[in-house]
C-alpha cells in the first residue's frame, strides 16, 4: 500500500484528549476536536478502517472550521449525544451542531452537520478528506450527481456529501485528497452539510430537516430520566454514552478508538473497538441499579447469545457483531503524540475466568426486573458449568496479565454463583451455592495475606483494586474482616488524594508507573458506602467525576500532576461505573460496623 499523503499544514494537529467530543449512532463514532475536525471515524463498523484518522497521524479528517481568531467551547444537547461546537470569534458566535443520526444503520452512516451564525456574521473555511482504510485510501471517482451533491469512493466506501455546492476538489502532489469551500453566513443563517456513507449504493438521499428531528426524538426515547440520582445530569450522559457505543446486536463497545496511549511515552496502546462481555456486564449491572431500562436488556442479549455460540470457549471479548477480534497489529502511521498505531488485539487468545462470573451477575440483575428468559436462563447454565469445569485453570484475570490463579476472579464467579442461586431451582441452587462456598474456601486458604486481607494470587501477595469489587457484589459480607481490612490496606497503599491505582507495578511512586484508573475511583466510593461512610464515599465520587474536560466524556485513566486523560476516549466501564455509583450513593448507605478492621 502507498503511504497516506499527509501534510501538517492541511491536517488539524492532534489536541489534548479532553478536548474531543463524541457523537456516536450505536453502530460507529466520531471524535470532533475543538477546531471543528472529526479527526476520528470508522466506517461502517467500529471496527472498520477508519476514513478519518487524523487522530493517530492518518491523512484523513472532515473540518468545519472559523477563520481568524477565536476562542472555543461547546455543550451536549441534554439527554443525547448531539455536541455544539461553539466558537466565539473576533466578528460574533458561531455553532455547529454535530451528530450522527440517530439510531444508526449497521450498513450506512448518516453524519450531520448544522453551522449556524448565532451572533454577526461568520466565515468558515469546511474542508473534507475521505481518506479510508486508515488513510492509505484515496477519494476516487469524484464528481457532481444530477442534485449537485459531491459523490465519491475511498476504499470499499461510497460517499455522498450534499450542501457543499460551492467545493471545489483539492491537489497535493498532483494527487485529490478531498474537497474544500468557504463559507460564508450572514447573521442568524444556517446551512446543513450532509455527508453519507455505505459499502452498498447511496439510494435514497438523507433530508437533513428530516433527520435532525428523528435523531431528537430517537434520544428522547432511548434515555430515561434517572431522576432519583444523586448526579443526574452526568448519570444520563453517561447513559447516552453507553447508548451510543451500543448497536443492533446489543454489543457495547469498549472505547470508540484505538492507539490512543494509557500514558505518554509508556507504550501501552491498545485498540478497544470491540466488545468486552466484562465491561457490558458492569454496564447492565449499572444501568440495571437505576431500572429495568434498554441498555440491560442489550446486555443481556449479547452475552447470553456469546455462551450460546462459544459455550466454554467463550472469548473475553468480540466484534460488535460477535465475531472473533483479529490479531494484534501496526499500521505504519505516526500514531497520536506519545503513543504508535496499533489494530487487534491479543485478547482473542486470553481466557479469563471472571468474564464467566460477571455473566452469572448480569443475569440475576435482569431477574430481579423480570427480564431473564428461558434463553438466558440456559446462558446462566453455561456459565455456571464453565466455571465449575475450568475453575482451577490459570486466566489472564482482569486486566489481562499473565495466567495466574488471580484471586478477584475466584471470587466474582463466586459472587455470580451466589447472587443467580437465590433464584435458580433448587437443584441449581444448592450445587451453585457449594461451588461459591469452595471458591471462598479455597481463597481463604491460598490467598489470605498474613495480615488478614486479600491477596493478589497464591503466590502474589501484593494488593489490587479488583480485591475491592466482590464485596460489592455478594461473594462475602460487607463486614467480614477480610473485606475490611482489604479496603482498609488499598486506600492506605494505593490510593492518593482520592485518587485509585490499579496494582503497585514497582518501586516508583505510583503515578509515575500509570495514570490513576477511574473506574477504581468509583469502586472506592461503592465501598466506602457499602461500609456506611457516606462523607468519604461522596469524597471519591465527586473528585473522580471531575476528571474529564468540557464534553464529561471519561478516558481509562487520568494523569493526576497534568489533569489529562490517558487511553482510549470515550472508555465505557468507566461511564457504566460513573452511572451506577451515582445510582447507588442516592440510597442510605448501610449502617457502620461496629469495627473498621486493622
Amino acid at each position: 500500500m502507498t503511504r497516506p499523503l499527509v501534510s501538517r499544514h492541511d491536517v488539524p494537529p492532534p489536541q489534548v484528549l479532553r478536548e474531543y467530543a463524541l457523537i456516536a449512532d450505536g453502530e460507529r463514532g466520531a471524535l470532533i476536536g475543538p477546531r471543528g475536525d472529526i479527526a476520528w471515524l470508522c466506517a461502517p463498523r467500529w471496527d472498520s478502517g477508519a476514513l478519518f484518522s487524523s487522530l493517530i497521524g492518518g491523512s484523513g479528517h472532515y473540518t468545519v472550521s472559523p477563520r481568524g481568531r477565536f476562542v472555543w467551547g461547546g455543550h451536549y444537547e441534554g439527554g443525547t449525544l448531539i455536541w455544539r461546537n461553539r466558537w466565539i470569534t473576533e466578528s460574533g458566535i458561531v455553532e455547529s451542531r454535530e451528530a450522527l443520526a440517530f439510531p444508526g444503520d449497521p450498513r450506512r452512516a448518516v453524519l450531520l452537520r448544522r453551522i449556524t451564525a448565532v451572533k454577526g456574521a461568520a466565515h468558515l473555511t469546511v474542508s473534507l478528506e475521505p481518506h479510508a482504510e486508515y488513510g492509505y485510501a484515496c477519494p476516487r471517482d469524484v464528481r457532481r450527481d444530477e442534485d449537485h451533491a459531491w459523490c465519491g469512493r475511498s476504499g470499499t466506501l461510497r460517499w455522498r456529501w450534499s450542501g457543499a455546492t460551492a467545493a471545489s476538489p483539492r491537489h497535493r502532489a498532483g494527487r485529490l485528497t478531498g474537497l474544500t469551500m468557504e463559507l460564508g453566513l450572514e447573521p442568524g443563517d444556517c446551512h446543513d452539510l450532509v455527508l453519507e456513507l455505505s459499502e452498498g449504493p447511496l439510494s435514497g438521499r438523507a433530508d437533513a430537516p428530516h433527520a435532525w428531528s428523528a435523531t431528537e426524538d430517537a434520544w428522547r426515547r432511548e434515555v430515561p430520566a434517572l431522576r432519583n440520582n444523586l448526579a443526574p445530569g452526568d448519570s444520563r450522559h453517561a447513559y447516552c454514552v453507553l447508548r451510543g457505543l451500543t448497536g443492533s446486536t446489543g454489543g457495547m463497545v469498549g472505547a470508540a478508538t484505538t492507539s490512543l496511549p494509557e500514558r505518554a511515552r509508556a507504550g501501552r496502546n491498545y485498540d478497544y473497538r470491540y466488545v468486552w462481555l466484562r465491561d457490558q456486564c458492569y454496564a447492565g449491572q449499572a444501568v440495571a441499579a437505576a431500572g429495568p431500562h434498554p441498555l440491560l436488556d442489550d446486555a443481556v442479549r449479547f452475552v447470553a447469545a456469546r455462551l450460546h455460540q462459544d459455550g466454554p470457549r467463550t472469548s473475553p471479548a468480540y466484534t460488535a457483531t460477535g465475531g472473533r477480534i483479529p490479531d494484534q497489529s501496526g499500521l505504519d502511521l505516526p500514531g497520536y503524540p506519545g503513543g504508535y498505531d496499533r489494530v487487534g488485539n491479543w485478547v482473542n487468545r486470553q481466557f479469563q475466568l471472571d468474564v464467566f462470573g460477571e455473566a452469572l451477575l448480569l443475569f440475576a440483575a435482569a431477574h430481579r426486573y423480570g427480564r431473564l428468559d428461558a434463553d438466558g436462563w440456559r446462558a446462566a447454565e453455561i456459565a455456571a458449568d464453565t466455571i465449575a469445569t475450568r475453575r482451577h485453570e490459570p486466566d489472564a484475570g482482569i486486566w489481562e496479565l499473565d495466567d495466574r490463579i488471580w484471586t478477584h476472579s475466584r471470587l466474582i464467579c463466586a459472587a455470580g454463583l451466589r447472587s443467580l442461586a437465590q433464584a435458580a431451582s433448587a437443584g441449581h441452587s444448592r450445587d451453585w451455592t457449594a461451588l461459591a462456598d469452595s471458591f471462598l474456601a479455597e481463597a481463604a486458604a491460598t490467598s489470605t495475606h498474613p495480615s488478614g486481607r486479600w491477596q493478589r494470587s497464591p503466590d502474589d501477595p501484593g494488593l489490587d483494586a479488583a480485591l475491592l469489587l466482590p464485596p460489592l457484589r455478594g461473594a462475602l459480607p460487607a463486614h467480614d474482616p477480610r473485606t475490611l481490612r482489604t479496603l482498609r490496606a488499598y486506600t492506605r497503599e494505593l490510593t492518593d488524594d482520592h485518587y485509585a491505582y490499579r496494582f503497585r507495578h514497582d518501586e516508583r511512586p505510583l503515578h509515575e508507573a500509570e495514570g490513576a484508573f477511574l473506574l477504581c475511583g468509583y469502586v472506592m466510593a461503592l465501598a466506602e458506602h457499602q461500609q456506611g461512610d457516606q462523607e468519604e464515599a461522596l469524597r471519591w465520587f465527586e473528585r473522580n467525576r471531575a476528571a474529564c474536560g468540557p464534553p464529561g466524556l471519561y478516558a481509562e485513566e487520568y494523569d493526576v500532576g497534568q489533569r489529562q486523560l490517558r487511553g482510549n476516549l470515550p472508555q465505557a466501564f468507566v461511564h457504566a461505573l460513573m452511572l451506577e455509583t451515582a445510582t447507588r450513593l442516592s440510597d442510605a448507605p448501610l449502617p457502620p460496623p461496629n469495627s473498621r478492621g486493622g
